[in-house]
Parts: C-alpha cells; structure tokens; sequence
C-alpha cells in the first residue's frame, strides 16, 4: 500500500524561531511535507517559484516588504499556489489588503495545532479560511449596525451581497460561482469590490 501524497509546504517568516516552531509542529504530520523555508519577500518568492509548494504559510511582516508583495508575485507565476496568511496582527485593513492580494485565508499565530492543520488542509482543498477572531470582528461590525457599516454595505451592488453572503458562509469561490453561475474570477473581482 503507498502512501498517500503529501500536501507541500514552504514556511515564510522573519523569524527563524517561529518557523522552527512550525516545523516541529507540522512535522508530525505523515500528509503534510515541508519543502522550503524563507525569511523574506525575495527568497520567499525565489523559493515557492523554485519549489512550486502547494501551500504558502506566510507571515505579513518581513524585512524587505509585505506578506503582501510576496503573495502577489507567487501567485501571478504560480496561480494553483495557495496561500494563508498567518500574523499575530487582527486588523480589518490589514485582512483587506490581504484578500487584494489574493490570500486564500487568514489566521492568528494564537490557533492551535489542530487548527492550523486542518486551516492548512482546507485552503489546500479550494476553501477560504478566516480567523474566527477576524470574522468574529467583522459579525459584530455588521450587529452593530454602525453607520459607517450600513454605508458600506449599501453601496455593494445585490450581486456583490450575495457573493458576500455565500462567502461568510464557508463556500469556495469556485462553489459560489457554480451557485449564482459565475466564473470563479468573476466571484473574485465581485470580492475585490
């Protein structure tokens, strides 16, 4: 019997002490593998272009730019790349700027293991993952009913309501555009406006 194959990793943080502690703890993993590290944005890139990891764990803050100006250029050469953002930083612009840049999830450093693994597995399988804190946040802003909120939201067209509703749901792109007969691009730019 082989063994089934595993889903590939590269680590991306400033700190080599935390991308130690991810190692150890993804390592126990038998499904999940490893392949690279890197502690910038130019050797994050240069690694996932020459590794081609099925999963980017990066972190938003580097020496050399932004989480943000690595995931971009990784996933303009490597579209099928998916990418979590994994911060210690709970910031509604912060979680924008990450979904312009084409971030597949967000997670606080605070998850635990069994959370970060199947974090890990669910945005390998197509899906958007954001921390419950992060969306916990977001819940309480809509609650609220601030008006800077309802502004907000009354200026998304019923299209980009919808996409927003079956997102917040826990669908895929690709699942909200086969519900409301979109291309999946077509979901992303909705959830770029």
């Amino acid at each position: 019997m082989s063994a089934s194959p595993s889903l590939t990793l590269v680590l991306v943080d400033d700190s080599e002490v935390v991308r130690m502690g991810l190692r150890a703890l993804l390592a126990a993993e038998s499904d999940l593998r490893i392949i690279g590290e890197a502690g910038t944005v130019a050797s994050a890139v240069e690694v996932c272009l020459r590794l081609r990891p099925a999963v980017v764990l990066l972190d938003i803050r580097l020496p050399d730019g932004t989480g943000f100006d690595a995931c971009r250029k990784v996933l303009q050469e490597l579209p099928d790349t998916r990418v979590l953002i994994l911060t210690s930083v709970v910031d509604s612009t912060l979680v924008d700027e990450a979904i312009r840049a084409g971030a597949h999830g967000y997670l606080l450093k605070e998850v635990d293991r069994r959370g970060l693994i199947q974090a890990v597995h669910d945005v390998a399988a197509g899906k958007s993952i954001l921390d419950p804190a992060v969306t916990a946040r977001v819940l309480q802003l809509v609650r609220d009913g601030s008006s800077a909120t309802q502004s907000v939201l009354r200026i998304l067209s019923g299209q980009e309501q919808r996409v927003l509703a079956l997102i917040a749901e826990g669908r895929t792109n690709k699942e909200v555009g086969h519900a409301l007969g979109l291309a999946e691009k077509t979901v992303k730019n909705y959830l770029s406006n």
